[in-house]
């Protein structure tokens, strides 16, 4: 029987953080060009001939109800936009949440869990990295302004939302089947943390001698 020698290539440590964020700006543009593919056309959302006054509460709900279902995916987009707007609006908040989600991505969800994190001298296990970003998470969200203004933000958007489902006549849409939406809207967050992972793991040559 041959010999077989197996040798084992080193990775480029440099490329790693590069191709990690490469993956995940790319698969998050996809994820949003999908979820804007599923907007109606916004001069049939914005048709001014279409607004007319409910004639009773229950037919505000009823319109809301049909309008959701056929403008879901513009009303997301509308509640997104808002949300990031009040965010813009207030750059240090923003700063705090940016440097919340990249510490849950690069810290924990993107890290190939056969890369340990080591701070000053001390290994920490993944128990003990998701404690620390969930007590980060709570005083991010509970005790700085980030928490009131995405609330501010959210229940802004859902205004927006419900004066247009309720004013906008839903006698013209015809419902169709539509894909679930919002599914995939953070699915590039496991898809990039496999491949992160298979890009940590260093690759095998198995040659025969």
């Amino acid at each position: 029987m041959l010999p077989v020698s197996v040798s084992t290539l080193e990775p480029n440590a440099d490329s790693k953080p590069l191709i990690t964020a490469q993956t995940l700006l790319t698969r998050l543009s996809t994820s949003l060009r999908l979820a804007l593919s599923h907007c109606r056309p916004w001069t049939d959302f914005f048709d001014r001939t279409a607004f007319a006054k409910p004639a009773s509460f229950s037919d505000a709900t009823s319109r809301l109800r049909k309008n959701f279902s056929y403008f879901r995916a513009n009303y997301l987009t509308i509640l997104t936009a808002v949300l990031a707007f009040s965010l813009i609006t207030h750059p240090f908040s923003l700063i705090i949440l940016l440097s919340l989600i990249a510490a849950w991505l690069f810290l924990y969800a993107l890290r190939p869990s056969e890369l340990p994190l080591v701070i000053w001298g001390r290994t920490y296990s993944d128990i003990e990295k998701l404690a620390i970003l969930v007590i980060l998470t709570v005083v991010v969200i509970f005790f700085t302004s980030v928490g009131s203004l995405l609330i501010s933000g959210i229940m802004m958007g859902i205004a927006i939302v419900c004066a247009h489902g309720a004013f906008r006549m839903s006698e013209d849409l015809f419902l169709d089947e539509q894909e679930p939406f919002g599914l995939g809207l953070f699915s590039f967050v496991s898809a990039a943390a496999s491949s992160a992972a298979a890009n940590a793991a260093a690759p095998v040559i198995v040659s025969r001698v």
